[in-house]
């Protein structure tokens, strides 16, 4: 029995695709090594992964792959500009989409009742961010740049909106795109309006560089990012400057998570390294279908999407319960800082 799980496994994104697979490969290795058993039948899970590049035209043709498999569901896809665009195509095959890590606000809100995500959204992100901004950094002015992606785009948009209802004035917004490497023209602009904080909207591959060059040009302001740059990937990427960088991540730390501490030291053992931030999320992803499976008393994709909607179930992440939309009824904001190249709990936001 195929399930679908879909990431960018080529590009500057690979490292986080990769994570997001081995999270939903452990739990189906564990599954499979316990024996799962629905309606009398033994079924054995496989994971069906492909590469989406973390780009919309293939994410759609990864999307129609899936559904020519006959998959029972699609983990994914991982960034918000893949999962909308292949939300439609699974809508019309009646497949179930679970995101594990797609936060912009769009994705369920085209009325499919195939889209589900197992994050807070950047309706929560933006704002969580601005509001540690003001309380703890005491930033009073920001200069905004996006990478021109539904995902970085969407985050900076709305950081901007909660910014300005904080009362932080917006000095700027610029936009660069999500294969740049040379940011310093755009910096050098930022310098001369001297802002408190720097807000970028992007992914770390782009992220680390961004950070670098600011600090390269003594930029003072700090860095203030989402859960697109917070991986602990971006102190390899900018080096020393990280410490400067303050970001959140769309869910529990993993110290806080159920079993958190426990799931980090299997997960290094199966695969060599340490989590990036999302494997946790991918490993319940599996559980809930597995639940909604058992529920339903089968494995066809419609009787599994029938009983998603009203998931409740406790794993590594916490207790997942979806609304109307698909979104999460509870959630938590993690913020985040770099000290020395590791990356540590600031606060937490329960929303």
């Amino acid at each position: 029995m195929k399930i679908g799980h879909a990431g960018p496994l080529t590009g500057g994104s690979a490292h986080l695709g990769k994570d997001n697979e081995n999270g939903a490969r452990l739990a189906i290795e564990e599954i499979n090594a316990s024996g799962l058993t629905i309606n009398h039948q033994k079924v054995t899970l496989v994971l069906d992964a492909q590469d989406d590049a973390a780009d919309p035209r293939q994410a759609t043709q990864v999307a129609q792959r899936f559904v020519d498999d006959k998959v029972v569901a699609v983990i994914g896809h991982l960034n918000s500009g893949a999962s909308i665009p292949a939300s439609k195509i699974y809508s019309d095959a009646g497949i179930a989409q679970i995101s594990p890590s797609s936060t912009n606000p769009a994705y369920t809100q085209q009325g499919f009742k195939t889209s589900f995500r197992l994050v807070a959204t950047d309706a929560q992100q933006g704002p969580a961010l601005a509001a540690f901004a003001v309380k703890a950094l005491h930033v009073k002015t920001v200069a905004v740049v996006d990478d021109s992606t539904a995902y970085g785009q969407g985050l900076a948009n709305q950081f901007e909106e909660g910014a300005k209802a904080l009362g932080i004035k917006v000095v700027s917004h610029d936009a660069t795109n999500d294969k740049a490497v040379d940011f310093r023209s755009i910096l050098t602009k930022i310098k001369g309006e001297n802002p408190d904080a720097i807000m970028y909207g992007g992914m770390d591959s782009t992220g680390g560089p961004f950070v670098k060059q600011a600090r390269q040009l003594g930029l003072r302001a700090r860095v203030l990012s989402g859960d697109g740059v917070c991986t602990e990937s971006l102190a390899q990427l900018a080096g020393a400057s990280a410490d400067n960088v303050i970001c959140s991540q769309v869910g529990a730390a993993v110290e806080r998570m159920n079993n958190g501490p426990q799931f980090e030291a299997k997960y290094q053992k199966r695969f060599g390294h340490p989590i990036e931030f999302d494997a946790p999320f991918t490993y319940d992803a599996v559980h809930i279908i597995v639940d909604a499976m058992r529920r339903a008393n089968s494995t066809e994709p419609a009787k599994v999407l029938a009983q998603l909607a009203s998931t409740n179930y406790t794993g590594i992440t916490g207790t997942t319960a979806f609304d109307s939309k698909g979104d999460l009824r509870h959630c938590v904001i993690s913020l985040y800082g770099y000290k020395s190249g590791k990356k540590s709990l600031l606060d937490d936001v329960k929303m």
